[in-house]
């Protein structure tokens, strides 16, 4: 057993652990960076205003992330590198065939945007709150914390995006063609 804490606090080995948070850290960078590219796309989609709005904050966020996930690298002493986020590319590819389904300039095409965008929150909620607990459990403070950070990020996303959703988008796209 005192072997096993030695390995532990060293710090100089390569637990299965620490590499299994390197590779996740790799697909969330990825997925942050492919993320910045659709924003801009499903921003110019929307119909509203306030959506577009919601959209166009959360990429500024998004840029801040992706600059916090390079600092979270930095701590670990690894050169920030994405490795392809295939859950990423599947939702954003989702979203797209939702928003080609939909028509231009209809609250429905918000709906579905609303409904892309908020799958996307749900897998970087996902993905955030494993990474800060592994870097919990690995012992890195500074990286869980930068983590937590956009954890807390990505959950107030998601629940604008249910306002807007809720405030008028749907109960619009529901009346729409009557």
């Amino acid at each position: 057993m005192k072997k096993q804490e030695e390995k532990k606090t060293s710090g100089n080995e390569e637990t299965g652990l620490k590499n299994l948070f390197k590779d996740e850290l790799k697909d969330i960078y990825w997925a942050e960076k492919h993320l910045a590219k659709a924003l801009p796309k499903m921003a110019k989609s929307a119909t509203s205003d306030e959506l577009r709005s919601c959209l166009e904050q959360h990429l500024t966020e998004t840029e801040e992330q992706i600059a916090r996930l390079e600092k979270v690298f930095e701590l670990i002493g690894v050169k920030a590198a994405g490795k392809k986020c295939e859950a990423m590319e599947g939702l954003v590819e989702e979203g797209k065939g939702m928003m080609e389904e939909t028509e231009d300039g209809s609250m429905t095409r918000d709906a579905a945007i609303i409904s892309s965008a908020q799958k996307i929150e749900h897998y970087e909620i996902a993905s955030y709150g494993t990474l800060r607990t592994l870097a919990n459990t690995l012992g890195m403070t500074e990286a869980a914390n930068l983590l937590q950070q956009t954890l807390d990020e990505e959950k107030s996303t998601d629940v604008k995006l249910t306002q807007v959703a809720e405030s008028f988008v749907n109960e619009s796209a529901n009346t729409e063609g009557e």
